[in-house]
């Protein structure tokens, strides 16, 4: 057991070192932010100094639980009254921008002889929240491994893209942080990519966008049993062909750290924690999120996006291009 944990360290250590580089480099940048700089840190030291596989294990525990566990201690800072500030506007803005997504994407993955899985995948993994929704979706349409790593490499290509391009757009063309929120919390991929782009702008965006995006993650389960139903023929075809399938394990109708995100700002709304809960959650949050995002750039390898080819560069293209049109015209309907 010792073992095991000591084989996290290397990754682990490494995805602190970096976010503690950015904290100091960004005392120099604040413009920029320790954010943004672990992200992009990440990426050149991940993508140059530092491909030993020994750093996978330790770097993908920093990127998914530390990152989880920042949105269950933002829990502890927001209320419902908070949430409140995005109205039903945005909650429309939110149901209309994942059900064009997904139509879309998945209407150009066929039009571009995708397979209806992996259109399904790509629809799910942009319009929800990425490598997550992917995951979740993958043995409900019996996807397989090779097509659930395609998509997953693809969608996060396309999300760094999207990441470092957003904040651009969103402060040329619009000043009000709910606004800019949105175009980022409805937009981007995950989770650590939201975070990471909104940070280019200011902390109450990061919160809002943040806000955007739990809404999203928290309809995947509806996602998720449309997908289901979507190939419940195919499925049943496949059946027919090979009764021996293997049983599915039961999961949790939502990811964990929704459901904690969601039970400590319903205490926090009608409890109000103390200030100091509240302060310390905030900057043990704050660590593990840059933590979590300088995992991430140390894990994006760009020579394995370029390997899967034009046609999936193209892809990906596409359904960025959609997702900004997409989110450009419901934020001007919506009036957010």
């Amino acid at each position: 057991m010792i073992e095991n944990a000591r084989s996290y360290l290397p990754g682990l250590g490494l995805s602190f070192l970096v976010a503690g580089a950015s904290k100091i480099i960004a005392i120099w940048v604040p413009a920029i932010g320790a954010a943004t700089i672990a992200i992009l840190l990440g990426i050149l030291l991940g993508n140059t100094f530092f491909k030993q596989p020994l750093l996978n294990i330790g770097t993908k525990l920093a990127e998914s639980l530390l990152l989880e566990l920042s949105i269950v201690l933002l829990g502890m800072t927001v209320t419902f009254q908070t949430i409140a500030k995005m109205g039903f506007n945005g909650i429309g803005f939110i149901i209309l921008q994942m059900t064009g997504t997904i139509v879309g994407v998945y209407l150009i993955g066929k039009k571009m002889k995708f397979s209806k899985k992996m259109s399904l995948l790509m629809a799910g993994g942009n319009a929800v929240c990425g490598s997550s929704a992917i995951g979740a979706i993958a043995p409900e349409i019996d996807a397989n491994d090779e097509e659930k790593g395609q998509i997953i490499t693809l969608v996060n290509l396309l999300g760094t893209v999207l990441m470092l391009t957003l904040p651009f757009i969103a402060t040329h063309l619009y000043s009000d942080v709910l606004t800019q929120s949105a175009l980022i919390g409805g937009t981007l991929q995950s989770v650590g990519q939201v975070v990471a782009s909104a940070s280019m702008i200011s902390k109450e965006v990061v919160e809002f966008s943040t806000l955007f995006k739990i809404m999203r993650i928290i309809l995947l389960v509806v996602v998720v049993f449309c997908f289901s139903k979507f190939t419940e023929k195919d499925r049943a075809a496949a059946m027919t062909d090979s009764p021996v399938l293997a049983k599915k394990e039961k999961k949790l109708p939502l990811p964990w750290y929704i459901i904690g995100f969601l039970f400590f700002c319903t205490v926090n709304s009608f409890i109000p924690l103390p200030k100091i809960i509240g302060e310390s959650a905030h900057f043990i949050s704050g660590w593990f999120e840059i933590t979590a995002l300088a995992a991430i750039g140390l894990r994006l390898n760009f020579a394995k996006f370029f390997k899967e080819g034009i046609r999936f560069l193209v892809y990906a293209l596409a359904v960025g291009v959609l997702q900004i049109i997409l989110a450009l015209s419901l934020i001007y309907i919506f009036h957010i």
